[in-house]
């Protein structure tokens, strides 16, 4: 059985620290830091006069801080299941933004946001924890439907690989020596552990895909090592 939506908050209760260094942001992702500088780089280029954005699972606010450095007016809606990474990340992007800062606490897919439109939602490290298949569509539906025309969905995510023998070798070989190079095989297998435990990823294809399905009119990858990728869809 995979873990509740109210496990995995009561993990992320617990774990605000970890995710508030804007240096390394999350160190069990490979190339945090490369895909936070792609995703809010690529945003501010792309919306030099950016207005609104929606940060879906933001943790404690690691890329909305750092896209507030770049485009300091726009206004920031952070949501997320646990309350004190919220707290930490009103905090954080509170401190760079000129524009307003609202906070929602629960499930992206269910939170009520009113009518409102975003020039942009970032999606990093959240949409793994989906589940079947009409999970997905419903929730990329949902984004999709959330966005200005014009607008687009930013996502840094782990994936699968599609063929299990290509999976076994970029996850369990390659992933696991850098979680071993990180500490030790202890801090590896603890986090296979709740990756087994709580995420259901799908392939790098899958997403794309699928944002085709539900109305993208044009996506791109910006990077992918191992079982970790950025990409984005464009409304």
């Amino acid at each position: 059985m995979k873990s509740t939506i109210k496990e995995i908050e009561e993990r992320f209760n617990h774990d605000v620290e970890r995710f508030s260094n804007l240096e390394t942001g999350q160190q069990s992702t490979v190339d945090a830091s490369i895909n936070m500088e792609l995703i809010t780089e690529g945003i501010a280029r792309r919306y030099p006069k950016l207005q609104s954005v929606l940060d879906i699972g933001c943790g404690a606010g690691n890329y909305s801080v750092r896209l507030a450095q770049k485009r300091p007016n726009a206004s920031y809606t952070l949501v997320d299941l646990s309350k004190p990474m919220l707290d930490r990340a009103l905090q954080r992007v509170g401190a760079e933004t000129n524009g307003r800062v609202d906070v929602h606490k629960g499930d992206f897919r269910s939170v009520d946001l009113g009518a409102r439109k975003f020039d942009v939602i970032i999606a990093t490290a959240v949409l793994h924890h989906l589940r079947d298949d009409g999970d997905w569509e419903a929730a990329f539906s949902r984004l999709y439907g959330l966005l200005n025309e014009g607008g687009s969905l930013w996502v840094f995510d782990l994936v699968q690989q599609s063929d299990p023998d290509l999976q076994a070798y970029f996850y369990h070989d390659l992933y696991g020596n850098y979680l071993t190079s990180l500490k030790d095989k202890s801090y590896r297998d603890h986090v296979f552990a709740y990756i087994e435990k709580e995420d259901s990823p799908r392939s790098l294809m899958y997403q794309l895909n699928l944002l085709e399905k539900v109305g993208f009119r044009r996506v791109d990858v910006l990077h992918k090592n191992l079982c970790f990728a950025s990409f984005v869809g464009f409304k």
